[in-house]
């Protein structure tokens, strides 16, 4: 089939180049002609695991191109998916700027059917927007669909979670547009939930916020854990052996951060507050992310007494492992309140650092995980990436000026690194 993705960031990108893998023709666009001048050269803006590869060898076999004109896309692909950024405005409202001026230009370009299809994440009668703006933009009165096609990607596992999905969602209001995204996706093989666009774009922030509200109940039970000198990692293991919970993002820690959860999160509860529903659970799984970090800087200002002065050791910058991404990562949270406190830092992550730069300034950035714990009085690691949980502690006890490790993500054996002779301190254990 012939696509086209307007939107060139990790949705897209992601999207763009398993369709393109499953045989397709596909178009990225992107306003951001830096960007575009990058991809057509090989340059790919983001670390997703198996991405620079598999978009490699599509443009080699020529069924992926890069273009900034929605107009080259729109003449070219039959299938439309929008799958531009949607950011939380102050008021926690989802930003649905790009979605409108992708809709007009889609109208503006268009000649004969197309299917425009919903992939960003979108509040609920988003649809019915996008069908609206383009009956009112269109030149003549050509016959088109609108959908919602929600994507569940995660970062770190994109290609995968693309290729092996869980469900398929898809929200139509005709035969042709569902029969057009059936067939796209038959190679997957996967179950498709084929319902009505609303219930397809509630299904997509349901979700997400569910998952961050998993995550705060087990970030709560770890502070009753703390108080009463209980396991959170134990309670977590025998929670998640009940098949009704699963033990997926039962893994207490300094809080979720990145592009999604904390923005869907805020998108729900806005959403329901319009409609007329006080989304109380979703609130409270909100404060209780935000107190996590809180939480977990008090726990190293008690461990260090006097913080300004000291140097913080930080392992880990993304806001989770086997990405570049650190949007909302708590991670950040912590070295700016911290720093604020006087606290000296020095840094390393192995994928996120050109990003870190640009964020983050007055730290030292350090080649390895070796180099910026040395002479620290404290370490905190605050991404699980792989490389951490294969440090030799024995040569980091040597290389610190302070033996002291605030393990943010529960990933280290306590009785292991308190006889290596580290004072260790994790989250509800």
């Amino acid at each position: 089939m012939n696509i086209s993705i307007i939107g060139s960031g990790y949705v897209g990108l992601v999207t763009g180049a398993a369709l393109a893998q499953l045989g397709n023709k596909v178009i990225c666009v992107d306003n951001d002609r830096d960007k575009i001048a990058g991809l057509s050269k090989g340059r790919v803006p983001i670390y997703e695991p198996g991405l620079k590869e598999l978009i490699s060898a599509n443009v080699r076999r020529k069924r992926l191109k890069f273009t900034s004109s929605i107009k080259e896309a729109v003449e070219g692909s039959e299938v439309i998916f929008i799958a531009v950024g949607t950011p939380s405005l102050e008021n926690g409202e989802a930003d649905l700027t790009g979605i409108e001026n992708v809709a007009r230009n889609i109208a503006l370009n268009m000649k004969e059917y197309r299917l425009i299809v919903e992939k960003s994440t979108v509040p609920v009668e988003t649809g019915e927007w996008v069908k609206h703006t383009i009956a009112t933009y269109i030149k003549k009165k050509i016959v088109f669909d609108v959908a919602s096609n929600p994507e569940f990607l995660r970062e770190g596992t994109a290609i995968r979670d693309f290729m092996h999905p869980d469900r398929i969602v898809i929200g139509v209001e005709s035969k042709k547009a569902e029969e057009l995204l059936s067939r796209l996706y038959e190679p997957l093989n996967a179950p498709l939930v084929i319902t009505d666009i609303k219930s397809a774009e509630l299904i997509k922030h349901a979700a997400n916020s569910f998952l961050a509200t998993k995550i705060s109940f087990i970030n709560a039970v770890s502070r009753v854990c703390d108080l009463v000198g209980a396991d959170v990692a134990e309670v977590a293991r025998g929670m998640g052996l009940d098949k009704r919970i699963g033990s997926s993002f039962l893994n207490a820690g300094i809080g979720y951060g990145g592009s999604c959860f904390p923005k869907d999160l805020d998108a729900f509860i806005t959403i329901s507050k319009k409609l007329g529903y006080d989304f109380g659970i979703l609130k409270a799984a909100k404060n209780v992310n935000e107190e996590q970090k809180n939480f977990v800087i008090r726990k190293i200002k008690d461990a260090l007494w006097i913080v300004k002065g000291k140097v913080i050791s930080v392992l880990g910058l993304s806001f989770k492992p086997d990405t570049d991404d650190i949007r909302s990562s708590p991670a950040l949270d912590l070295i700016e309140s911290l720093r604020t406190e006087g606290a000296k830092f020095k840094v390393y992550d192995p994928q996120a650092m050109q990003k870190a730069k640009a964020a983050l300034k007055g730290v030292e950035f350090c080649k390895d995980a070796y180099g910026a714990v040395r002479n620290a009085d404290c370490i905190i690691v605050a991404t699980e990436w792989p490389e951490f949980k294969d440090l030799d502690f024995r040569k980091i006890r040597k290389l610190v000026k302070r033996p002291l490790l605030i393990d943010g993500r529960n990933i280290y054996n306590p009785q292991v690194l308190r006889k290596l002779g580290f004072t260790y301190i994790g989250i509800g254990r």
